[in-house]
């Protein structure tokens, strides 16, 4: 209690602080204090997973099959799985999505522990050998920093999605040392709808986050390699690896989801985790790249250094071979989303981004190794490490659906700036077949088919932030379907709207009478004990759900040309009314809000 009073006094400090510059220095000056945060968030991580790996394997011998690759993910996992379930009580997996939805769905607050707890989550679950990433949980991180900062500074809605977007950005650019790499994920994937002017604190947070991940890691980059020089007689080669990569996300994105869905339906969650811990330590003892992040076989693979398990697995004879060397791969690139999807369903806590990049250069080995196989003793040759590394952009560009940011996160973070051709061209490929066949990113799919995704579509995003039940008018006078006129007209003297729904004994909906229906006949008193309400009442041409997306009751006024429309239950009891110039009102003050001038 007395460190959150602290807490207080110091926000309510440094508000009174920031009071006297304008909103626009104030949301400056929060971006650089959010971005040094995220880069020390990253660093904290890093760290974290590092020292849990080093203390756990640094013993190994590499002389014989270590039956502790059966134990260590099960292990994490589980400790993982106690501390969400009985220390957070909540659900900080896929963390991307949880950003989004944050955005779309709940005015981007993100619940404070989140600024803590999917790092110290995702540290354990990767540390003991877990096969996910650690970007998607510092993405979290970042933009519960970021949103957390701008609610307690008094920010508008506005100011604080720009902040959460900081955080993230920072985050991206903290972990991969790549800022401009950050900018454009928070571009292609979180904030949608934001202006030229919002690039500056964009640009703050990641320069701020990868000046503090420099200084306390070191200038190396993240994925040092060696590359050839591009060469134009490649580019057929490069097209073939684009179209490779789009079949590899088609597949990484649906076979992850139906997975997930399908060990999720397992009733019970030790019952998931002990099938999720025994199948992944297996995949994990017969494939060790598959062990936690896996980056450090894409160091050999980037850099041609002698591809050998020998002692590490019972398969490494396939790896003695030149046609099952490739296949050995292939395995582990199929396999990688099993083992990703058993970790994250079975209770561990990590993102799809590093396994997306790992996925990526497996995908670019294995092509350019085949290349290179089918066309010996011709002359003809690819690079494999150039392959490697434009393979990590191509699958980006396909799962993720955000090009940019693949092309110059992997420049960034291996210097290979003279590949911007084939990243290009290869992203460029696997972006665009992919969207045809998946319009939705492995981030996206769940909550679009929901109806709770934020678009570049201006208009489509704001329907989407708009909600049903903030927009029912109640204060409408009901009457009885067998009222009489007089009854009718005794209500509308004592009513200030023109319409008046209609209802049966069980407070159900019938219809309703408009004051145009009964204008003819209501100072007619020779008609008030013959006539009623059902003589008048008009049936609704559509009826609307508290629960509805405004997109589909936005449909309902175009087909009806209704200016009203009653809203009810699933069983038909009448709740209100939402009206057509309610919804309008609505959408310009949300335009406002969701615009970043």
């Amino acid at each position: 209690m007395k460190t959150d009073r602290k807490t207080g006094h110091f926000f309510a400090f440094f508000r009174r602080l920031l009071q006297k510059l304008s909103e626009r220095d104030q949301v400056l000056l929060l971006s650089l204090f959010v971005g040094i945060s995220c880069g020390l968030a990253s660093v904290l991580l890093k760290k974290a997973i590092e020292f849990i790996h080093f203390l756990l394997t640094s013993w190994f011998d590499g002389e014989g099959y270590n039956i502790l690759y059966l134990i260590y993910p099960g292990i994490g996992m589980l400790i993982a799985m106690l501390f969400v379930r009985y220390v957070i009580r909540d659900n900080i997996g896929h963390g991307v999505t949880k950003v989004l939805l944050a955005v779309s769905k709940n005015e981007s607050k993100i619940k404070p522990h989140n600024m803590w707890s999917s790092m110290l989550a995702s540290s354990v679950t990767i540390g003991f050998g877990g096969s996910v990433g650690a970007e998607a949980p510092i993405v979290y991180t970042g933009a519960a920093i970021g949103s957390n900062i701008g609610r307690k500074m008094g920010l508008s809605y506005k100011n604080i999605t720009l902040l959460l977007g900081c955080g993230a950005a920072g985050a991206v650019a903290g972990i991969f040392k790549a800022p401009l790499a950050g900018v454009l994920f928070t571009l292609e994937i979180l904030l949608f709808n934001i202006s030229m002017t919002s690039i500056l604190p964009l640009l703050l947070s990641t320069i701020s986050a990868t000046v503090i991940s420099y200084i306390f890691l070191g200038d190396e980059l993240s994925f040092a390699c060696t590359l050839s020089p591009f060469t134009m007689h490649n580019i057929p080669f490069y097209i073939v690896l684009g179209l490779f990569c789009t079949v590899c996300s088609i597949y990484f994105t649906r076979m992850t989801l139906w997975l997930e869905d399908r060990i999720r339906s397992i009733n019970g969650p030790f019952k998931r985790w002990a099938l999720s811990a025994v199948c992944l330590g297996l995949l994990i003892f017969l494939f060790p790249p598959l062990y936690g992040e896996g980056y450090e076989s894409l160091n050999v693979l980037l850099n041609g250094g002698d591809i050998s398990f020998e002692g590490e697995t019972v398969l490494a004879f396939m790896t003695e071979y030149k046609w099952t060397l490739p296949v050995f791969f292939l395995l582990i690139l199929v396999l990688k989303v099993f083992s990703m999807s058993f970790t994250n369903a079975g209770g561990g806590v990590g993102g799809t981004f590093g396994p997306t990049l790992f996925m990526g250069a497996i995908a670019g080995f294995v092509a350019a190794r085949v290349i290179n196989l089918v066309f010996q003793g011709t002359g003809i040759s690819v690079p494999e490490q150039n392959f490697v590394l434009v393979g990590m952009a191509g699958l980006m560009a396909g799962v993720m659906q955000a090009p940019m940011t693949a092309i110059f996160l992997i420049a960034e973070i291996s210097g290979g700036y003279d590949l911007l051709i084939p990243l290009i061209l290869t992203s460029t490929i696997s972006f665009g077949v992919t969207r045809f066949f998946e319009p939705y990113s492995i981030y996206t799919k769940r909550i679009a088919k929901k109806g709770e995704l934020l678009t570049h579509d201006s208009d489509q995003a704001v329907l989407t932030l708009l909600r049903t039940t903030d927009l029912i008018e109640s204060d409408f006078t009901s009457v009885r379907i067998d009222a009489t006129l007089g009854e009718l007209v005794e209500a509308v003297s004592s009513s200030s709207r023109n319409i008046f729904p209609v209802l049966d004994a069980r407070k159900h909906f019938q219809g309703y009478v408009s004051l145009e229906d009964i204008r003819k006949d209501m100072f007619k008193k020779d008609l008030y004990d013959s006539q009623h309400v059902y003589n008048y009442m008009k049936s609704s041409p559509e009826y609307v759900y508290p629960d509805e997306k405004m997109d589909s009751v936005m449909r309902k006024f175009e087909k009806t040309d209704a200016w009203n429309l009653p809203v009810v239950d699933r069983n038909r009891t009448y709740i209100g009314f939402v009206s057509k110039s309610k919804i309008f009102s609505a959408y310009r003050s949300q335009l406002k809000q969701v615009s970043h001038d």
